[in-house]
Order: structure tokens, then sequence, then C-alpha cells
């Protein structure tokens, strides 16, 4: 990496080791597994998703819990289906190029990939060895990711943090290449490996003036995606109409939903709208990316949001629902390792 990108990275908190960023997190969540004498107390914030969202928990599983008129249509492939069967699949299902696929146990964005042709479909089963879902191609423009917390005891949730994602976009000039644009921003630079990859020469084509291309479609942060805080769109409105939705999905009390839509008005009426994913406890309150906020910001968030996961996992405990115990909670978190490791050599 040169100089100029490592000095960006050093001077912007939002590219830090996540490892540093959570450093007074740690300490929070020590308190925690004092007071509840519990080191994975948190299976108990969501008791009807695995290991509560944390780790190792299965998206589709997830989406079984959602009512189907609020997602795009998902199926899970077994890693051990041929090229052949999943062609058929998504035949019976009526799914159309393009789709997107991703692993049913998701790690920051790794491995999703919108799939153009039979080709690029082949391509990725040779190298997914993992089971992967493959999800209907969501039409609308905008995506956010919306923070959404409600105590057990508590008929109304709220929403506690709004991001807004700004894809890898570029326009073109008529005169310099797509790798030319792309070294304009660090942002972008950062991505640069990952894309000569995935378009090889298709970086050296010169874009028309005013030509748009978007370069990575999913709105994640390690592939390239501006994080902006929208937390000013919350109204009474929008709250109703997610309390309402998240109601209906069993026993769901934290976590970021991220969601594609046509526009907040309608987003607020419940209407034009799908939920890409259901991150649980593991989810990240992402809206303190946004290069405007300080570091001090991002810990206030940070530790606002880690004292609701301790609040509802301890009141769920009382009403039934189990913490992991030191030793499940050892073998499902080297399980993470190992997956971590698969997923990795995609």
């Amino acid at each position: 990496m040169n100089l100029r990108l490592t000095w960006h990275k050093i001077t912007h908190w939002e590219y830090w080791p996540y490892q540093v960023v959570y450093t007074p997190v740690y300490f929070q969540y020590l308190y925690y597994a004092f007071r509840t004498r519990s080191f994975f107390y948190f299976n108990a914030s969501n008791p009807t998703i695995k290991n509560g969202g944390f780790f190792m928990e299965s998206k589709k599983e997830i989406y079984d819990l959602i009512p189907q008129q609020y997602y795009p249509k998902t199926i899970l492939i077994n890693k051990e289906t041929s090229l052949d069967e999943i062609i058929n699949i998504i035949k019976e299902n009526n799914i159309n190029f393009p789709f997107i696929a991703k692993p049913d146990t998701g790690l920051r964005g790794t491995a999703v990939k919108k799939i153009d042709t039979k080709e690029t479909l082949l391509s990725y089963t040779k190298k997914a060895n993992f089971n992967f879902l493959i999800q209907e191609f969501i039409p609308f423009t905008n995506e956010i990711g919306l923070f959404y917390v409600k105590l057990p005891n508590q008929t109304k949730g709220k929403i506690t943090g709004i991001v807004s994602k700004e894809f890898l976009i570029l326009k073109g000039n008529g005169k310099e290449s797509i790798k030319e644009l792309l070294l304009k921003d660090p942002r972008y630079e950062f991505q640069l490996e990952v894309l000569h990859k995935e378009y090889g020469d298709k970086l050296n084509q010169i874009l028309s003036e005013n030509e748009s291309i978007n370069l990575v479609p999913y709105g994640n942060h390690c592939r390239g995606t501006k994080f902006i805080d929208f937390s000013h769109f919350i109204t009474p409105k929008l709250e109703e109409t997610f309390t309402n939705i998240c109601n209906q999905i069993n026993g769901f009390h934290y976590g970021r939903m991220d969601i594609m839509f046509d526009s907040f008005e309608k987003l607020e009426n419940g209407k034009n709208f799908q939920i890409v994913e259901i991150n649980g406890a593991i989810s990240e309150p992402t809206h303190i990316y946004d290069p405007n906020h300080s570091l001090w910001y991002g810990w206030k968030e940070l530790t606002r949001h880690f004292h609701y996961l301790y609040k509802i996992s301890k009141y769920n405990k009382k009403q039934g629902a189990t913490y992991l115990s030191f030793k499940e909670g050892i073998s499902e978190f080297k399980k993470h390792i190992q997956f971590y490791n698969t997923i990795l050599k995609f």
C-alpha cells in the first residue's frame, strides 16, 4: 500500500481495525459478563435466532422468520449442489439473471456477488466451499441500514440510527479510464486489487462523459461503500411502521435491518421496500462510520447499543431464554473461526 493510502487510513478512524475501535466496548462487555455470570449472555437477545445472531447464524433461518412480503425471493443452495441442479432450482422459482449470491453464514460482505450469467454462476459455485443463498435482485436504488431496538417488556420499539449507503459508482468524463477514476479517491483505490480480480481489463475502459457504472452493487463498507448518517430521517411514523413490521418477526428484539427502498415517504408508509437481510446481536450501528463523525461519537454510540443488548438479553433470560454455557460458546466460537478461514479463501 502506498504512503498516501497508509496516511489516509491512519487519519480516518473508520478504517482502523475493529480491535482498536472497540476498545471501550471490551471493558463494558467484561462488566456485563460479570453481572450476568455468562460470557455469552448475548445469546438471549434474539431467542429465535441462533446465538442471538452473534455468530454462526443462518441467514436463511432468519429470512424464514420474516413475512414473505417484506424480503426478496431467497433460496438456500447446498455447497454440493451441481450447476445443472442450481439452474433448475432457479427456473422452478422464477428467478432471473441478474441475482445476488451470498454465503448463508455471512462475514462483512465477503463472497457477496452479483450474478449476471451462467458463466458467472459457474465461477461462483466452483469457489464457494460453503452453503450459499440465491436472492432475487432488488429493483430499488436506495439502501439504508436501520437499527431497531425493542425491550421485550415494551410494545413499541425504536429506531436508534439510520445509515445511508453511497455505492461505488463512477461517472465518466470521456477522457479517463475506470482505473484512473478509481485512483482519484482513496476510498475507491483501496478496492483496486479486488476490482482488478473481478473486472480485469475492463478497468482500462474509458467511460463516456456522464456515463455511470456501479462497480459494487451492494452496500458493504469493506467493499468501498461510503456510509452516511441519515438518523435525521427517523420520525414517529417510521418508528410506528417498523414496530409493526418487527412485531411480526418472532423473537427479534435487537439488530440492524439492511433495506432497499424507493423513497423515504413510501418507506414511512411501509410501501415499496424490501429487507435485504437482518443482522442480530453482532450488528453495528453503522451510522457511526460517517466520515464526519468523531471517534468519540463512535464510542458513545457503540456503548449505548451494547447497553441495549445487555438489557434485552437479561430480560429475555428472566422470561425463559437461555445463555450459552462456556463450553457451548467456545465450541461455537471455534466453528466461527474455522468458517472465517474458509470464506476468506473465496
